[in-house]
């Protein structure tokens, strides 16, 4: 990672890990970790002015980047019902046409947006492995490499989670046509492996790996990954995102997707259960005891017409969970955990939901949950702005009129629940500034290349 300049930041408010205070001074030392925390400060020379309060910059936990290039193209009704698997098929042909550098400029753009929403870190999910027809690239981290170098020159950092996908349903069935450029057997994966741990320790990344789902490996298959990779980092899996997978699931083994992944798997603290929207009562409490992260991606959950994950009973539990934007309908932060909340209301027909007692702050609640879980499901040691944690800290701004007439948690409730992206003006990223009054470096060049990308694609 690139060493900086060592630098201070002075704020009127920040909120820290043990919670907001007032005319902070951070010291950041050329490495982007934060070397010293001063609150009741007095701004020096050579000082930057933070323009309005400072918060973490959250984790995007769950992120398929190519996917981005078709927002709002799956979007015409069907012939018959539509659900998430017609929404697949849409995919898989947008899949077919992508080349590397497509890939790598989709994912800079989506990566630029992000930060621009205040996320500091992503989670990608990436199994998009090989050319078309699933022969491999002479490199066989092609993709991979592109997504890795997407995450640099934006300046976000990532956690590469390569997926292993073998599979087309339950109990090993064949894999289809549209998922040729997905597929791994177990030696072809872990040689993936071995080649990207390098890549990943000389840049802002951590690895880790996902299996798919388990509609695409199989238990041998998972347990021979889990074997070769013991404490390789975080690990991700999609479970439950579907009714039809729930039903699936019960045909394949008698038990329902999440209880055989409980019952058969080592899941544990490390371990980051995309959507789980199907959990009922005893899946929820097991998940919450596991220590497991759920990875709640709400604006494609809904989107997928997925269903609205028992969030609120899993919190009862002490559960853990982060925010993902996943598909990328939305990129927004503050939009993913309005509608995390809302969603709950919607089904309880009550106010204020995700709160941890009464007189608490709704904005404040759920943005410290997302940020602890999401840090720990991409294999984060420290969440929030501390002594010795990465300095990526998002700055709202002070000019709009409802972040100036807040202070502490009202902050957060007003960023959430009434400005949204519109109050977020600068994102610095492991010490290092990544946009600033709302602008990015790479803004009028990725922009282009963006345009042409899905002037051909579409």
């Amino acid at each position: 990672m690139a060493e900086h300049a060592a630098h201070r930041i002075f704020a009127s408010q920040v909120l820290l890990g043990n919670g907001w205070a007032t005319d902070v001074a951070l010291s950041v030392g050329p490495n982007g970790t934060i070397t010293e925390v001063e609150s009741g400060a007095s701004p020096r020379a050579g000082d930057t002015i933070a323009a309005g309060p400072v918060i973490p910059a959250l984790s995007n936990l769950h992120s398929h980047a190519f996917q981005r290039a078709m927002a709002g193209l799956a979007e015409v009704s069907g012939r018959g019902e539509d659900s998430f698997w017609t929404w697949r098929d849409t995919m898989y042909r947008m899949v077919d046409r992508l080349s590397p550098d497509d890939v790598e400029v989709v994912a800079t753009r989506l990566y630029v947006d992000m930060l621009k929403c205040g996320y500091g870190r992503v989670g990608e999910f990436h199994y998009l492995h090989h050319d078309r027809g699933g022969v491999a690239y002479a490199d066989r981290a092609e993709m991979s490499g592109r997504i890795i170098a997407a995450a640099t020159a934006s300046g976000i950092g990532v956690t590469l989670l390569p997926v292993f996908y073998a599979h087309a349903n339950f109990g090993g069935a064949a894999p289809n046509d549209g998922q040729s450029r997905f597929i791994h057997t177990v030696d072809d994966f872990l040689a993936l492996m071995d080649t990207l741990r390098p890549r990943t320790a000389v840049v802002n990344a951590t690895l880790g790996f996902a299996i798919h789902s388990l509609r695409a490996a199989t238990p041998d298959e998972m347990h021979a990954i889990l074997a070769a990779a013991p404490g390789e980092g975080p690990i991700h899996i999609h479970v439950a995102e579907q009714q039809g997978e729930v039903d699936a699931g019960l045909a394949w083994s008698g038990r329902r997707p999440l209880g055989w992944l409980l019952d058969e798997m080592p899941v544990d603290r490390n371990w980051c259960l995309i959507h789980a929207t199907h959990a009922d009562t005893n899946e929820v409490q097991r998940i919450a005891a596991s220590g497991a992260v759920v990875g709640l991606c709400p604006t494609t959950e809904a989107s997928l017409g997925d269903g609205i994950f028992p969030a609120t009973a899993f919190r009862a539990h002490g559960g853990r969970f982060g925010i993902g934007s996943d598909s990328h309908v939305s990129v927004s932060s503050s939009e993913e955990l309005r509608l995390l909340e809302y969603g709950q209301r919607l089904r309880d027909e009550r106010r204020v939901r995700l709160v941890d007692g009464p007189g608490r702050s709704n904005g404040r609640d759920l943005f410290e949950v997302a940020l602890a879980g999401g840090a720990q499901a991409l294999g984060q040691p420290t969440a929030g702005l501390k002594v010795g944690a990465a300095a990526d800290l998002v700055v709202l701004d002070g000019n709009d009129a409802f972040i100036a007439a807040a202070d502490g948690d009202t902050v957060l409730d007003r960023w959430i629940f009434a400005r949204g992206d519109h109050a977020v003006r600068d994102v610095m990223v492991a010490g290092a500034w990544q946009v600033q009054d709302r602008r990015h470096r790479l803004d009028e060049t990725i922009d282009q290349a963006f345009a042409e990308v899905l002037k051909r694609l579409c």
